[in-house]
């Protein structure tokens, strides 16, 4: 476990001295984000990947991979007396059957492996509650920083808590702060003894008080997204680098699909620069910025790229072995045969949290078809919700997991269709944003217009199907809908199904078995499409 220091303030910090030769005012950040319980490699479709594919050259990431590239980095920069901090942008949790099985610990273990200065706390961190972030913390051998969180309610985090870190690197003072989305008790389960402050007053009184502290670089590990990356470089005064996650965009330099150049620079308050820089997602890229400050300690340059850790990056062998040993007892699990099917089924994230998605379109119906005969006729399951794409051919118990880590339940209830078109418009509310909100359904169709404002009035019609043929929906009128018990308790955004549902049961089958269960019965599965419409 890494201890932390107690000092005077109503800040917690904890000051480490990381060994290297001086060399004046040159620092590299090795650096990702959103690892989602990536502990094996990923095939390109972000999900486990296979031994043929492995030996083929085709996968990607992984503990052991990152391992491999930041030793090898850190030795080659510190070998020519340069400085190196290695830090993780939140979520660790979620999203793999070590995760499933473990409840963080192997994350934990993968990430010593690697060896971090700092973690910031991601969403994800909390999708089982506080208790097993807690001990995730006691199990790393690195700060993970509390940042905004509000933590000291919480008997198990409030022991625990680094709100920031201040780094001797290279006889520098180095400041690094930490921020999580305020969205995460709509996303996630932080349950009542935790609360989120405004990332940007937060940090505005942090980066004061580390700057009189005598630090004057000052790095934000974020995990609160893009948009809200540039909020705090615009208005912060005094940061001079953001190290990002969250929204799992690509900064890249050679991607020409990346939607960020690396870094992206945004004008501070000050009228200088702010380097923001983010990783990708699930372990398949490594971060590599150089920041160059002068003599008074200002951000004289920012570089870097991206790199891609392909089969041409050979995974670190004790850490494999580690792997497969972790393994063993989720293995028969991870193989069982669901299904075969035909072809790839895509739950791309940009696509599926802004429009109609294959999977989105599959999930859907396959909640739709495992409650039918109790009157169900609508189904309603959130983007976000879906996390990987499964690709033609043979189906496993594991692909079907990598789609739906979050052991959610489908659940059912009664709502009036005034109060359905409510949680349609929350669900197209952030698109802009790539929130994870936007819903796809089964039995109902509707179009949307992204020039109204959010939530007044881009949903412009919806339909419902009734006696084989699509009629508009009553606002009055009650409907059966099914929707997964994370949607139904209010997350995303959806108070209208937790306020307004009647004869609501939360407690039904894990969404996993319905999809599993579903593809084994209709693997020549084809969905109805045009559900979803943007008309402008």
């Amino acid at each position: 476990m890494y201890h932390p220091l107690a000092v005077a303030g109503a800040l917690t910090l904890a000051v480490c001295t990381i060994a290297s030769p001086v060399r004046a005012w040159t620092l590299d950040i090795l650096h990702f984000n959103d690892f989602h319980s990536r502990v094996e490699s990923i095939n390109a479709f972000d999900s486990t990947c296979s031994a043929e594919d492995e030996s083929a050259g085709k996968c990607f990431g992984g503990a052991a991979r990152l391992v491999t590239e930041v030793a090898k980095l850190r030795d080659d920069i510190r070998a020519k007396g340069g400085n190196v901090v290695t830090l993780m942008a939140g979520d660790a949790f979620q999203g793999s059957l070590f995760f499933t099985t473990y409840s963080g610990k192997a994350e934990a273990e993968m990430l010593n492996r690697i060896g971090l200065d700092a973690m910031a706390y991601g969403n994800h961190e909390f999708d089982l509650g506080p208790a097993p972030l807690a001990a995730f913390i006691r199990e790393a051998e690195f700060p993970v920083l509390s940042g905004n969180v509000e933590v000291s309610k919480d008997k198990d985090l409030a022991p625990l808590a680094v709100d920031h870190l201040i780094l001797d690197v290279g006889g520098q003072k180095v400041a690094i702060l930490a921020a999580t989305t305020p969205d995460t008790p709509e996303i996630s389960s932080p349950g009542p003894t935790i609360s989120f402050r405004d990332p940007v007053p937060y940090l505005t009184e942090v980066v004061a008080a580390v700057t009189a502290g005598g630090a004057n670089k000052v790095i934000l590990l974020s995990h609160l997204g893009t948009p809200l990356d540039e909020r705090a470089a615009a208005e912060v005064p005094g940061l001079d680098a953001i190290v990002g996650g969250h929204t799992h965009d690509l900064y890249s330099n050679t991607d020409p699909k990346a939607p960020f150049r690396y870094p992206l620079m945004v004008t501070g308050p000050d009228g200088v620069g702010v380097p923001i820089v983010q990783a990708g997602a699930y372990s398949k890229y490594l971060g590599h910025e150089t920041l160059v400050f002068d003599d008074e300690g200002s951000l004289t340059s920012a570089t870097g790229d991206t790199i891609l850790l392909d089969a041409s990056v050979t995974p670190d062998q004790p850490t494999l072995a580690r792997i497969r040993e972790l393994a063993g007892p989720i293995e028969a699990l991870k193989e069982q045969k669901v299904a075969e099917i035909a072809g790839n089924i895509d739950a791309t994230r940009e696509l599926c949290r802004s429009a109609e998605c294959p999977m989105g379109d599959l999930v859907a119906d396959a909640m739709l078809a495992r409650v039918a005969g109790q009157g169900v006729t609508i189904a309603l399951t959130n983007g976000g919700g879906l996390r990987a794409s499964i690709e033609g051919g043979t189906v496993t118990m594991g692909d079907v997991i990598a789609v739906l880590p979050f052991q959610n339940t489908l659940s059912t209830f009664n709502i009036r269709g005034a109060d359905i078109v409510a949680a349609l418009e929350n669900g197209v509310s952030q698109v802009e944003e790539g929130a994870g909100r936007f819903p796809q359904v089964a039995g109902l169709r509707f179009s949307w217009d992204a020039t109204a404002a959010p939530g007044q009035g881009r949903v412009k019609s919806v339909e419902v199907q009734a006696n084989g043929a699509w009629v508009p929906l009553e606002p009055e009128k009650v409907y059966t809908v099914a929707s997964n018990n994370f949607m139904r308790a209010g997350g995303d955004g959806y108070v209208a199904l937790r306020d307004t549902a009647t004869n609501a049961y939360d407690y039904g089958p894990g969404l996993e078995d319905v999809l599993a269960d579903y593809l084994a019965a209709n693997p020549d599965y084809k969905p109805e499409t045009g559900r979803i419409t943007r008309v402008h």
